[in-house]
């Protein structure tokens, strides 16, 4: 008897991988590895370069549709990630060469010293993804990105996203899940007026057009969403900027999104004003959740750094409670503007000087 005729038909292992792939495909997957590096930025002889490393990724969204299931797909898959832990990155800048580990949610980041001061603009990196042994070194992904050095300018503005700018209904669970369920990055809505005024504050004082009053957007969204909040950012001609997220989610995380972690929204921002020290500084959020808090918090801990507060009042719940803390902001000098809509947060920053009539 043919010993061949009791041996199962085991499949080709690369056909196999090639359905797959088109499966995938077909979802608007990727399992192929993925080195994602976000907008960095620069200051004095320093690059902070940041990313994420996944071997499962959705593919770029390309079509925005008004179609229910579209964008529900379309959010599912941004929750469908496979990061990879302790994964060997590797920077190069020049003749240097710096290399990390990632953190369990595949993050990854650098802050490479430099001997000279870059000028102001975006600067090209790259970050790959290797695989050391003593006998090979293999690169298995890799990814571009841009450092954003600043000039010196008139301030720069650190911003919340949700309910700051982008219309979200942070307070309200059932009508935040709808939206981003049901709307995409073209359909949804910024506060009416919120882009005029970001769009005056950048330019505010700048000598050069070119070189605006950089952003920082600092949220407790997480890093799934980042392509959606670049997209509506750019889509509505918002400033452009560094974006600073919250901790990736897996896909059973996702009624969970942008609920919690708060506490990290305040370190991200230490970070950024540390890393500038001869910058001073405009504060932009709400009043959801916990803004005014971690605000006042900021103000108490770089007294004299902050120019002036904004947040949007989105929560009646909260308004005694977001009363006194502006009045403690207040009390150490800052101007604090508790607003409903940009109209009155524009007249307010011209009225402080913060800015001018060209």
């Amino acid at each position: 008897m043919n010993s061949s005729t009791n041996t199962p038909n085991v499949p080709d292992r690369p056909f196999v991988k090639r359905i797959k792939k088109k499966l995938l495909h077909w979802v608007r997957l990727t399992n192929d590895p993925v080195v994602k590096v976000y907008q960095g930025y620069g200051f004095g002889s320093r690059l902070v370069v940041f990313g994420h490393v996944f071997t499962l990724s959705p593919l770029p969204r390309k079509k925005y549709r008004k179609n229910l299931w579209t964008n529900t797909l379309a959010l599912l898959r941004s929750f469908m990630v496979r990061p990879v832990r302790d994964a060997s990155v590797r920077l190069r800048w020049k003749d240097k060469c710096v290399q990390v580990s990632t953190a369990a949610d595949g993050f990854f980041r650098f802050e490479l010293d430099i001997e000279q001061q870059l000028p102001p603009g975006k600067h090209q990196v790259e970050v790959e993804w290797v695989h050391d042994s003593p006998n090979s070194h293999v690169v298995k992904g890799a990814g571009k990105g841009s450092v954003l050095i600043s000039p010196p300018n008139k301030f720069t503005c650190i911003s919340d996203i949700d309910d700051t700018f982008l219309i979200s209904h942070s307070s309200n669970l059932r009508k935040r899940l709808y939206v981003l369920f049901t709307k995409n990055a073209h359909s949804r809505k910024p506060f009416e007026g919120v882009v005029s005024h970001y769009r005056l504050l950048a330019k505010s004082g700048s000598r050069d057009t070119n070189m605006p009053n950089p952003f920082f957007f600092v949220s407790s969204s997480e890093w799934n969403l980042h392509d959606f909040i670049t997209e509506f950012s750019n889509k509505n001609s918002l400033p452009q900027g560094v974006y600073l997220l919250n901790q990736v989610k897996r896909l059973r995380q996702l009624l969970n999104t942008g609920q919690n972690n708060h506490s990290t929204k305040f370190t991200r921002i230490v970070r950024i004003i540390e890393a500038f020290p001869n910058q001073s500084y405009v504060l932009l959020g709400d009043d959801s959740q916990q803004d005014p808090y971690i605000y006042a918090a900021i103000v108490e801990h770089f007294p004299g750094r902050i120019k002036s507060v904004y947040l949007r009042h989105v929560y009646d719940k909260n308004v005694d409670k977001v009363k006194e803390v502006v009045k403690k902001i207040e009390a150490k000098g800052i101007p604090c503007c508790h607003f409903t809509s940009s109209a009155e947060a524009i007249e307010h920053s011209f009225n402080i000087g913060l800015l001018t009539l060209q």
